[in-house]
């Protein structure tokens, strides 16, 4: 089991990664590769020491050493825990934790876009997006609806910030993921995939068209909550693609399109 550390005092600059410090802090702290995330809740701590992520700290209320969390600390010894009360604890970070359980967690080297795009026949390619909880949603449909891969341009939001990683539920550690270089989509055709962006234009197909199914290779490019894509990104892929709308309804947030989008064009 981990250490213990009963908290007298919201002081100690053990605990500046759980409230003090800002996401970009988080991320950058001693350069990126050893930087950390925050992952919430028993279930995508879990999945996330499935995957080979190494926990710094947990913080959790006293109540769970012995109860939910406990097969989390048998497999952490000498990593510190430290607990409090529920109030304590909502003081220190702002909010009632999420099943009463945190980790700060050492990132990982990211993988070359090479490596993750090798065996993949279905990508996904948020592009900009930047509302961590569209991107955590993008993620998870991305694992369910059994996508080889999720590709981010290099303005998407941080994949493992502490919304997204719990809005994704954990599945951000289930499906393979990297950034794309800023020349992505020449990468990706370089590769070998079709590109299709889902975009409102003139000439965009409609999602269940099947030459997109034919595609033995496929990438699924999606747009920016606000702007969608750029008519660059647009005209630099091999289709511009769309969902039907039906009463007037010009579009999908783009986390239930991407749904969408991946369950019409599976293979």
């Amino acid at each position: 089991m981990g250490t213990i550390v009963t908290l007298q005092s919201l002081d100690d600059p053990a605990l500046d990664v759980y409230a003090r410090l800002t996401e970009a802090q988080i991320r950058n702290r001693l350069e990126p590769e050893k930087g950390v995330f925050i992952a919430e809740s028993p279930k995508v701590i879990r999945l996330a020491l499935d995957a080979g992520y190494e926990p710094v700290s947990f913080l959790m209320e006293e109540k769970h050493i012995e109860g939910d969390a406990k097969d989390l600390l048998s497999r952490c010894e000498n990593v510190p825990v430290y607990t409090g009360e529920r109030a304590l604890l909502k003081e220190l970070t702002g909010y009632e934790l999420t099943r009463g359980v945190l980790a700060a967690m050492k990132r990982k080297p990211l993988p070359a876009p090479e490596d993750v795009l090798k065996n993949a026949r279905r990508i996904a390619v948020p592009d900009g997006i930047v509302d961590a909880s569209n991107l955590g949603a993008i993620v998870r449909s991305a694992a369910a609806l059994n996508i080889d891969a999720v590709l981010f341009t290099p303005t998407c939001c941080d994949p493992l910030n502490r919304r997204a990683v719990r809005v994704s539920m954990g599945t951000v550690f289930l499906v393979p993921w990297t950034f794309l270089p800023a020349n992505g989509i020449a990468l990706l055709r370089k590769r070998g995939f079709i590109t299709a962006a889902m975009a409102l234009v003139d000439d965009s197909l409609p999602m269940d068209d099947p030459r997109l199914k034919e595609c033995e290779r496929l990438a699924i490019v999606l747009g920016t909550e606000g702007d969608g894509l750029s008519k660059e990104t647009i005209m630099g892929c091999d289709f511009a693609v769309k969902i039907p709308m039906a009463h007037g309804v010009d579009s999908l947030n783009v986390a239930a399109a991407s749904a969408v989008a991946f369950w019409e064009l599976r293979r």
